[in-house]
């Protein structure tokens, strides 16, 4: 779960989840026109993103054998309660060396 509310805590990362789901599964340069960023950090936002289960991706060749990497959105619906805070509050640690910083 602390996973996935990171991974969604990104205005990036919601406006890619939203790109993929809108037009379906996309390759990596075609998506980073589509949303407006490098290919290097959409990488990054789609390894968290795919990381937290959100979307997964396919290695593919294209006509003229070029390697293009597809993602897309996997289905997913969590809950989000009190109760689910508190039971995955008991799995966090404390990774980074500022106080504040989850995982």
């Amino acid at each position: 779960m602390l996973a996935v509310l990171g991974a969604l805590a990104n205005v990036h990362r919601l406006r890619i989840i939203a790109s993929l789901q809108s037009a379906g599964r996309n390759y990596v340069s075609q998506l980073a026109r589509d949303v407006g960023l490098s290919r290097p950090l959409l990488h990054l936002h789609l390894q968290k993103l795919q990381d937290a289960g959100l979307v997964r991706s396919q290695l593919e060749l294209s006509d003229d054998s070029k390697a293009l990497q597809y993602f897309e959105v996997t289905e997913f619906l969590y809950e989000l309660s009190p109760l689910t805070i508190t039971d995955s509050v008991k799995s966090l640690t404390v990774k980074n060396k500022n106080p504040g910083d989850l995982v």
